[in-house]
């Protein structure tokens, strides 16, 4: 992100990754995800939808950036493209990324198909709305 914080991006449906363990994670799910050892949420997204609770959807969104100024912070989901997209272009708006630039800047510095559906980019628009009144 622009201010520094780092997220990792993943799929669930691949092994973990080498390297550090996350400190947090967010899981993008409709189904509760499997038991991991370190802290997380899971926040109840129909694949290709959008999250159920928009509420704490925004929470742990804000909870992610916060933590991931001092921890390792990971957003998740089946195919780690159209949800974990989307939250991460949440989070470029909270980052100080314009609303209009944030579905661009993602798929930019993490993958060409983040955000998979108008829906998603829409939620992106409408969260950087709320999150700025």
């Amino acid at each position: 992100m622009p201010s520094g914080r780092l997220f990792r991006g993943r799929s669930l449906a691949r092994p973990l990754p080498a390297g550090p363990r996350p400190d947090f994670a967010l899981y993008l799910l409709g189904d509760e995800p499997p038991a991991v050892t370190w802290t997380n949420r899971w926040l109840h997204w129909p694949d290709y939808g959008l999250p159920t609770d928009r509420d704490a959807t925004a929470g742990a969104f804000r909870e992610a950036w916060e933590r991931a100024e001092a921890e390792r912070v990971e957003i998740a989901c089946a195919g780690g493209h159209g949800r974990t997209g989307t939250s991460l272009a949440c989070l470029a708006v909270l980052d100080g990324v314009p609303a209009e630039e944030a579905v661009s800047y993602v798929r930019h510095n993490y993958d060409p198909n983040a955000v998979e559906t108008p829906w998603q980019q829409r939620y992106v628009r409408r969260f950087a709305e709320r999150a700025h009144s």
